[in-house]
């Protein structure tokens, strides 16, 4: 799918524990615009949803199933799906604009996410519309997370 990115983090570890690099600037041309963190219990889901204007950039600590479906009419991968599943290897996961997504916690631990959006929820002050469709209770949409 054009403008994913999926890739495990370099883990470096010592004596005290590990250390992960999330996001370089000299490594991406994501700029975050705010950063929030997450955790999502075991066996459940957040998504699927897209978004218009926003891209995403997630960082995953545990282990989880990834689901993208492109819903951009002009991609060649227009209608594409992908799952991934993470492992215990800080995975990070840069999703454009017009692909919905979704996770889930496939471990038995509580699961972490970070993401560091390239536009702020609901605009400065938070006085703008949400830039998301939600497709959870979509009965129409092709996009199914699977129990």
């Amino acid at each position: 799918m054009d403008g994913l990115e999926i890739r495990e983090l370099s883990v470096y570890e010592d004596r005290r524990g590990w250390l992960a690099e999330i996001i370089r600037e000299d490594e991406s041309e994501i700029r975050p615009a705010m950063c929030y963190l997450s955790m999502t219990k075991p066996g459940l889901a957040r998504g699927p949803h897209e978004h218009k204007e926003q891209t995403d950039y997630f960082c995953f600590i545990g282990k989880f199933r990834l689901y993208f479906w492109d819903n951009r009419k002009t991609s060649a991968t227009y209608r594409e799906s992908r799952i991934i599943e993470t492992n215990d290897i800080p995975t990070a996961a840069v999703v454009p604009p017009g692909i919905v997504h979704a996770y889930k916690n496939i471990d038995k631990r509580e699961g972490i996410v970070i993401n560091l959006p390239d536009r702020l929820f609901m605009g400065r002050g938070k006085a703008e519309p949400v830039d998301e469709v939600r497709y959870e209770n979509d009965p129409s949409s092709p996009f199914r997370i699977e129990e």
